[in-house]
């Protein structure tokens, strides 16, 4: 310890801030220790009631902002123009009011303080020269120097005060100088004429009657300003538009991309990676993600395959042999057992393919129905089919093919009377297969759609097959971007909704 101390005094650069540091580092240390000690001493309903109240606090903004987000925009294109609109609109909205305000009231004031001085003038003229002889040339002096036309009417009552218009200002100011500058009764119209003000001062024993051009006394030239300003918005708005609309639409076509990959169509042809460098990056990762999952499910198919045929070259081998050793009974349940393994690996096999890459083309649904009515005589069942809307599809016909055998050929195994309803309307295809067997209990639903999954209670565990059947319908619903739901039919079956877009 000694040591250490003689050592920490013959340094003589760095000591100093070293401990000062550790004082810091200590100082620091007890107020947070001192701070969670106090926390950790309020007593729990204290500190429960602290966090209510600040989730109460809070709890009146957010519902605020989740009623402001129901009447926003919903897209990036209108979200962007808001973005660069509301602030221009703000602030023009600032600058008029501040701006135009100040120079309204102030070029008003002094114009009206002008003319007030002007008429103030004349009344003093008329009073100090009341020869009516020298009216003619007050009145042309008036209208020349002053540009007002004055008249000296008889000493009748002023009229009642007339209606004030919405922006009166100049009535104010102009009201207010006269108070104050000529301090008679006075009757002022701002309203009757646009360019005239009519002004009416009671004198002694006459009326003075004023007519006033109205830019005399007020700021008339700020729609000048207003156009300008609504002007460069326009080109501003001009300019920001289309620059939006360059800068959004490679996000669109990025979203067009991945639905169309979702739906399992092919990548539209003149999609690249454009715009601003995050959406390129986001495009480029999208188009190796899409590679990468293609060329995944592509291994995955070769492989399955490459294992069925080899599973089923044995499995012809074992046949072969069993057909050479004789017709003995206990041969004729490995021939039954080979069968069966046969048909699960050709299950397997199909479900691999339910999501092997086919091409988009169209489908009839009339003919395919009408299919479906052969076959449902010949394994005598009764079948019911309604179409509305184009029979014509844009589907993988292959898969959306395999879709509907794998759902209906379940109706034709387990029930006696079947209806297939279809309806093709606005982009979207819904087929909806009831029938009156025994159903799906409903807690079941969910798990008949995971791979191998059999109800053995309400099935023949001999025919049920590998219990691959919804599983790959679903799939195939869902590569489409639709999906597939099952419910109570009111035939008293299982009722089955195939939605797709087509």
């Amino acid at each position: 310890m000694a040591s250490t101390e003689i050592e920490s005094r013959n340094q003589p650069q760095g000591s100093f801030t070293a401990r000062r540091k550790r004082a810091t580092a200590a100082v620091s240390n007890a107020w947070r220790g001192a701070l969670a000690r106090a926390w950790g001493l309020l007593p729990e309903p204290l500190s429960s009631r602290l966090v209510k109240g600040q989730q109460a606090m809070s709890a009146p903004w957010n519902r605020f902002w989740r009623r402001v987000g129901i009447y926003l925009p919903k897209r990036l294109y209108t979200r962007s123009l808001l973005i660069v609109i509301t602030p221009m609109i703000l602030l023009q909205s600032v600058v008029t009011l501040v701006f135009m305000e100040r120079h309204w009231q102030t070029v008003t004031q002094r114009l009206s303080m002008a003319t007030t001085r002007d008429l103030a003038a004349i009344i003093e003229m008329i009073e100090t020269y009341p020869n009516e002889d020298d009216y003619a040339n007050l009145i042309r002096i008036a209208q020349e120097r002053l540009s007002m036309k004055i008249d000296i009417l008889p000493p009748d009552p002023l009229p009642p005060p007339g209606r004030k218009p919405f922006f009166s200002i100049l009535d104010q100011i102009l009201s207010s100088e006269i108070t104050r500058q000529i301090n008679r009764p006075f009757w002022i119209d701002t309203v009757g004429d646009s360019r005239v003000l009519e002004v009416r001062i009671q004198l002694e024993d006459k009326v003075l009657r004023a007519f006033i051009l109205r830019n005399q006394a007020y700021a008339s030239n700020t729609h000048i300003f207003l156009v300008w300003m609504v002007g460069t918005s326009l080109v501003l708005l001009m300019i920001a538009i289309p620059f939006l609309r360059n800068q959004i639409r490679p996000i669109l076509k990025l979203a067009e991309a991945a639905e169309s990959f979702g739906k399992g169509r092919p990548m539209p042809e003149d999609f690249k990676p454009r715009g601003a460098e995050e959406v390129r990056r986001a495009g480029l990762a999208f188009i190796q993600m899409r590679e990468r999952i293609e060329r995944q499910i592509e291994q995955r198919t070769a492989m399955l395959s490459g294992v069925s045929h080899d599973l089923r070259t044995i499995l012809t081998r074992f046949k072969l042999q069993l057909a050479l050793s004789g017709s003995k009974p206990d041969f004729k349940e490995l021939n039954r057992d080979i069968d069966d393994m046969q048909s699960m690996l050709e299950g397997y096999l199909e479900f691999a393919r339910g999501e092997a890459a086919e091409d988009k083309g169209r489908l009839d649904l009339s003919a395919y129905l009408d299919t479906l009515a052969k076959e449902a005589k010949l394994r005598h069942r009764e079948l019911s089919t309604s179409l509305a809307g184009d029979p014509n599809i844009q589907v993988r016909p292959k898969a959306f093919d395999r879709l509907l055998s794998n759902v209906i050929g379940n109706a034709f195994r387990y029930a006696g009377k079947i209806r297939v309803e279809a309806t093709h309307a606005k982009g979207s295809l819904m087929v909806i297969v009831d029938d009156d067997g025994p159903g799906i209990p409903e807690d079941a639903r969910d798990e008949v759609f995971k791979p191998f999954v059999r109800l053995d209670e309400a099935r023949n565990l001999d025919s049920s097959g590998t219990g691959l059947g919804l599983s790959i319908a679903r799939d195939i619903a869902r590569s489409h971007g639709g999906d597939i739901t099952l419910g109570d039919s009111p035939m008293g079956g299982l009722r089955v909704i195939v939605r797709v877009p087509a």
